[in-house]
This record gives C-alpha cells, structure tokens and sequence, in this order.
C-alpha cells in the first residue's frame, strides 16, 4: 500500500493506492486539480504525480528504460579476432 499526503491549510488530501491502482489515483489527482471547489492545483497535481512516478520507478527498477534491454552493437564482431 502506498500512501501520499499533502496538507494545504485546513486541508489534508490523502491518497491511498496499490501499485495496480497508480493509474486510477493519477487520474485522481486532475479531478482534485480541476476542481474549484478545492484548494488542490495543478502545480500540486503535478508535484505529487511525479512522486508517484518516481516512487514506482523506485519500487520497480526494471522500469528503468535505461537498464530494461542489454545493448548489442551489431556491427562490432569480436569473434574475428
């Protein structure tokens, strides 16, 4: 279970999610965001949506579009040597 909080005043949004509802708490946070009702804004929706990402990219590193496929360079042959 991940938990993410912001307090805003007298507000206190608190998200709850699993890693398979990360999608849908995102999605969450532009409806906060689009809200006028709320003191929730996009500056907030943006800032606690990149520590979602990153806080998956932590938990799962073979998200790591660096590290996710070993390069071959196809035209370096060593075996001719």
């Amino acid at each position: 279970m991940n938990v993410l909080a912001l307090v805003k005043g007298s507000e206190k949004y608190v998200f709850l999610f699993d890693d398979a509802n990360r999608s849908q708490a995102l999605r969450t946070l532009g409806r906060y965001a689009s809200n006028p009702d709320l003191s929730f804004s996009w500056y907030d929706a943006a800032v606690m949506s990149q520590k979602i990402r990153k806080q998956a990219q932590e938990s799962n590193p073979s998200t790591n579009r660096l590290f996710a496929t070993k390069t071959i360079d196809k035209y370096f042959d060593d075996s001719a040597e």
